[in-house]
């Protein structure tokens, strides 16, 4: 299913920057798919739902698009961040079915689980703090019934994706990028198993604890070698590393939509390629309780 995909997608989770310009967000994700994205990357706390309202408008089922979706957080406008944890079993059964009747189908195609063992972000608490048994339960059962089509995990551990592995994961979301590599293992373990590998925060600088890919010295180099920019040597790079990698770089501005999925048509040559690989990962988790 995930892997049948093109290999860049479109994150939804900048959207909501447009929540005041309806018709230019609608526009933007038609744009994406005129260009050849056909899997987005969304969620019900993606703007309180606004992204998802937008999915619902924009696509089409001519379009083929795939849409995955994620539990494990649920929006709280009146907090202090603007999502809150919700990891227990009753609360993934009650974000599937706001994301069926937000995104207005009877299955979503993909839904990943977002742990939140490991990543900059937030951390599970107090009742929050659930097996992964207990959680895998109640998302093969939502399977079972129709309305999950596949499972995927988000901010898992190692050990996490192996115990999930017998109940079927199409897909893994973590924090990884060229400047931030603490995964590689993990990553490479989805590639032996045939698991869609999905980055977030793929240039890294979203939290302190993750640098910048965009500020590395031989980054600025290449890209200046190539005529392209840092950031696009960066998502790149990613694509070149492993061939169980998909992107999902999200953005509100068409231009930029057209820049990230540009990099499909970047080429780098094996000393180049090296020079990138030996960039030191640098990455240091940052929990927000």
């Amino acid at each position: 299913m995930i892997n049948s995909v093109n290999r860049i997608g479109y994150g939804a989770a900048q959207l909501h920057r447009l929540a005041d310009r309806r018709e230019d967000a609608v526009a933007l994700l038609r744009r994406a798919i005129e260009l050849g994205v056909d899997h987005v990357d969304t969620a019900e706390f993606y703007g309180f739902g606004f992204a998802n309202s937008v999915i619902q408008e924009a696509l089409r089922a001519e379009d083929g698009v795939l849409v995955v979706t994620k539990v494990g957080a649920d929006p709280d406008p009146g907090g202090r961040l603007p999502l809150r944890v919700a990891q227990r079993p009753e609360q993934l059964r009650a974000s599937v079915e706001d994301n069926l009747r937000s995104l207005g189908v009877e299955q979503l195609a993909v839904v990943n689980l977002r742990r939140l063992d490991t990543g900059p972000g937030l951390r599970p608490q107090a009742d929050q703090v659930v097996a992964l048994d207990d959680q895998m339960a109640v998302m093969t059962a939502l399977r079972d019934e129709g309305k999950i089509g596949a499972i995927g995990l988000s901010s898992v551990t190692l050990d996490g994706l192996r115990r999930a592995l017998p109940a079927g994961i199409v897909c893994v979301q973590n924090a990884y990028g060229l400047a931030s590599r603490d995964d590689e293992a993990m990553l490479d373990l989805c590639r032996d198993e045939g698991i869609a590998w999905v980055p977030f925060f793929p240039l890294g600088g979203a939290f302190p604890g993750l640098p910048k890919v965009t500020d590395d010295a031989t980054v600025q180099e290449v890209a200046a070698e190539l005529g392209v920019t840092a950031s696009q040597v960066g998502l790149a790079w990613l694509l070149h590393h492993a061939p169980n990698v998909l992107l999902i770089p999200g953005t509100a501005d068409p231009a930029h939509l057209e820049a990230n999925l540009a990099v499909a048509d970047i080429a780098f040559d094996a000393a180049t390629l090296a020079r990138l690989d030996a960039i030191e990962s640098r990455s240091n988790e940052v929990a927000i309780g």
